[in-house]
């Protein structure tokens, strides 16, 4: 008894929760509104689940990387990762949360913790479940006899199979008479004006998130370690022939070797071969790419995993072969990469060529690791790989990315007086501020002032005082555009 009252009482906690959540990320554009949910997130989890938990320096980066991904709603204003986020850090929260709880001596990288997550998200929904019948047969249902329980399930059930059927009619009915349909669109036109739609939706949407918070933290907070199981005997291990695997490993070597040779002034020369545009150029570094990341990242992983060398020097060559492939593979990320730089020289900066540069640089780190993986057998990649990817994704959330490429254009058009108006005017408050300064360098730009006056028009139209959608780049924007003088 005692327990179901503790248990109660955490509802009303997770109602608190849930009230917060909607008000968060219900209430337009979000911003400081994140932030503060995390911490009320977290200090609830704290409170609920105690400060020991299991793997903690992976728990401690992902909690470090989830704090980030939230503050950049506070800071900056990209639309890609604001859109991007809001399914990434719900998804890092729960991995996060699952990890606490889970023994230190199950590898977070590995089928049984991914057995682990899926096992707790099927937990969590089945808990919710369960108290959605237990509250309601103590309320509304509390009087209710056996048959008259199995008659309205049987309602609920005939509305859930006829709901659709009957949209379909109305639909079917309103294309055949005007008439009709004009008495049918009055039923919704005539529940919006009662402005009690919105309401019920939030209360449905408040109750929801309420159940989904209780569940979750009622069911993770159950540490338990999973059965580990017994390796399945009379299979043996996926491998490759060494033999086969430093053929092809030799003969792409060769192409590439040979490629690098012949075009080492292609690749690194300054000035464009005649027979291509800047639009060529760079198309051709971008295919390259791919071709390194396709072919030779991928067989390296599977030699590295699969190919099992026993003598000393067919394994000493074998290593000799990968980092020949790393190397050969770096020169055309290094291509890639300039080729890109001169593009961007040539037309400008934008969102897909700096977020390519970075998957570049990405890239190179993750060659470099493996290099190294190659001569010391037991570092592990899969883990490496993991937190480079999450820390890379975090560290574009931690900069400006938008900024920066108006920042390069500003330079740009000092040296070039060239400039996409048109491409700042498409990037969030970041655009704005370069518009701006573009503006009081160069007043009579054809067109500029065109677009600034619909700015200043579009914000006096924005709802400034609601405290979720909080942005310090949007507020010095904003102060910045009230205050412009457009002659």
């Amino acid at each position: 008894m005692k327990q179901r009252q503790k248990s109660f009482l955490f509802l009303f906690v997770c109602l608190g929760l849930g009230i917060l959540a909607e008000l968060s990320f219900f209430h337009g554009v979000i911003g400081i509104s994140y932030i503060i949910f995390i911490a009320a997130f977290y200090l609830i989890l704290f409170s609920r689940l105690g400060i020991k938990f299991s793997h903690r320096r992976i728990g401690l980066l992902l909690m470090v990387m989830i704090w980030v991904l939230a503050a950049s709603y506070l800071f900056y204003d990209n639309e890609i990762f604001y859109d991007l986020n809001i399914l990434v850090i719900p998804v890092l929260v729960f991995i996060h949360i699952v990890l606490m709880t889970t023994p230190n001596n199950i590898d977070w990288i590995s089928t049984i913790f991914v057995n682990q997550l899926t096992q707790k998200f099927t937990q969590t929904f089945g808990y919710g479940k369960r108290w959605v019948k237990f509250i309601l047969k103590r309320t509304l249902f509390r009087r209710m006899s056996k048959a008259a329980l199995l008659t309205v399930k049987r309602i609920v059930i005939g509305l859930l199979l006829g709901g659709p059927l009957l949209l379909v009619i109305v639909g079917l009915l309103v294309s055949a008479d005007e008439n009709f349909g004009n008495v049918i669109m009055e039923v919704p036109r005539f529940i919006l004006g009662m402005n009690f739609l919105e309401g019920f939706f939030r209360v449905i949407a408040v109750i929801l998130l309420t159940l989904l918070f209780f569940s979750a933290f009622q069911t993770l907070r159950k540490r338990y370690v999973i059965p580990l199981g017994r390796p399945a005997n009379g299979h043996k291990p996926i491998s490759w022939d060494g033999v086969i695997a430093g053929t092809v490993v030799v003969l792409l070597n060769s192409i590439y070797l040979l490629f690098a040779v012949i075009q080492f002034k292609y690749f690194f020369g300054e000035a464009i071969q005649a027979d291509f545009t800047f639009a060529e150029y760079a198309r051709r570094g971008f295919f390259e790419l791919v071709v390194v990341t396709v072919i030779n990242w991928s067989l390296l992983l599977i030699c590295l995993k699969l190919v099992r060398i026993k003598r000393k020097s067919g394994s000493y060559f074998m290593k000799i072969m990968y980092s020949l492939l790393i190397v050969t593979s770096g020169v055309m990320l290094a291509s890639a990469y300039l080729r890109l730089s001169m593009y961007e020289n040539a037309y400008g900066f934008t969102m897909d060529r700096i977020l390519a540069h970075a998957f570049m640089l990405f890239l190179i780190v993750i060659f470099a690791y493996t290099f190294f993986r190659v001569w010391l057998e037991k570092i592990s990649l899969s883990h490496f790989y993991l937190i480079a990817a999450l820390l890379f994704y975090t560290g574009l959330n931690a900069v400006n990315l938008e900024e920066m490429i108006v920042n390069n254009n500003l330079e740009r058009y000092q040296q070039t007086k060239k400039m996409d108006i048109y491409y700042l005017n498409s990037l969030s408050y970041s655009g704005i501020d370069g518009l701006i300064t573009l503006y009081e360098m160069e007043p009579d730009y054809p067109e500029l002032r065109s677009l600034l006056t619909d700015r200043k028009q579009m914000i006096e139209d924005l709802d400034l005082d609601t405290w979720q959608s909080f942005n310090l780049k949007k507020q010095q924007v904003v102060k910045r555009l009230q205050e412009l003088e457009l002659k």
